[in-house]
């Protein structure tokens, strides 16, 4: 069941409180786990009871998507300052510099919290900013399509395109290489989730001009990249290695820019022996 906790943040206006909603499963080293734009912690489902068995896993809804509050108002969505509410997070519960698994923008802010030093170990599926300018105006017309068309849709119609490969096809084939093998129940939460996330305009608006060029020789690193990820397209992956020539790079074979559905069994391995 997702817990929720109030931290206190900066803003232009002095200290506000934020509350942010999670899951925590099992025991061992803290893994936190970072979803990408428009998601939410249910993302990770699929892998979180076999991480579970080795770690203390901590998926956390970022600020402004999921069930978790938006940033209070005059705070930029940018790496710094989200980057220092999950470390705030993160300390709150217990797991000061925790490994730091993400996707897609919860790739990128996990690289962030690593070239700051606030986590031990970074998995990166799929990370955003290795694109090419061009690569970057592709993924966020893409996105904002996403997003216009979760919000056009009516709900009824979306419960029932939710139902069948099809339409599940129809809602989520940009970001899983295998739709239909998720759930209905799930489909029709992440596109609901999408349809109201507070923060993803200025999240998009934080990232236009976002390139990590950080070598990280201090953290040990693994990217990982979907073979079939037709938003964050794969020859990123070369880009990131060249930027991180110590880390490892990994081919997810089949998988698309949401791995974790499309090969449950394949990505926890990734992140498991990434938070060694």
């Amino acid at each position: 069941m997702p817990e929720r906790i109030t931290l206190t943040t900066g803003t232009p206006a002095g200290p506000r409180p934020l509350t942010l909603t999670y899951e925590r499963r099992g025991t061992g080293e803290p893994l936190l786990l970072l979803h990408g734009i428009g998601h939410h912690w249910q993302a990770w489902e699929p892998v979180l009871d076999v991480l579970a068995a080795d770690r203390d896993v901590i998926a956390v809804d970022l600020p402004g998507f999921g069930a978790s509050d938006a940033l209070p108002e005059g705070c930029a969505y940018d790496l710094g300052t989200v980057g220092r509410v999950l470390d705030a997070f993160a300390g709150a519960l217990g797991a000061e510099r925790p490994h730091v698994a993400g996707n897609s923008l919860g790739g990128l802010l996990a690289l962030h919290l690593g070239r700051e030093g606030r986590a031990r170990s970074v998995t990166a599926l799929s990370p955003a900013g290795f694109w090419s300018e061009a690569e970057r105006h592709y993924a966020f017309a893409t996105l904002r399509a996403m997003r216009g068309a979760a919000r056009s849709l009516p709900v009824p119609l979306i419960d029932r395109l939710s139902r069948t490969p099809a339409g599940r096809t129809v809602l989520t084939s940009t970001i899983y290489a295998r739709p239909g093998r998720r759930p209905a129940g799930a489909v029709r939460a992440e596109t609901l989730a999408l349809r109201g996330a507070p923060g993803f305009a200025r999240t998009l608006a934080a990232g236009r001009d976002v390139v990590f060029g950080d070598d990280m020789p201090g953290v040990p690193v693994t990217v990982a990249w979907g073979t079939r990820d037709r938003l964050l397209l794969p020859r990123q992956g070369v880009r990131a290695k060249r930027t991180l020539p110590r880390a490892r790079l990994v081919r997810l074979p089949g998988c698309g820019h949401v791995p974790m559905n499309d090969d449950p069994a394949l990505v926890a391995r990734v992140l498991l022996d990434g938070s060694r």
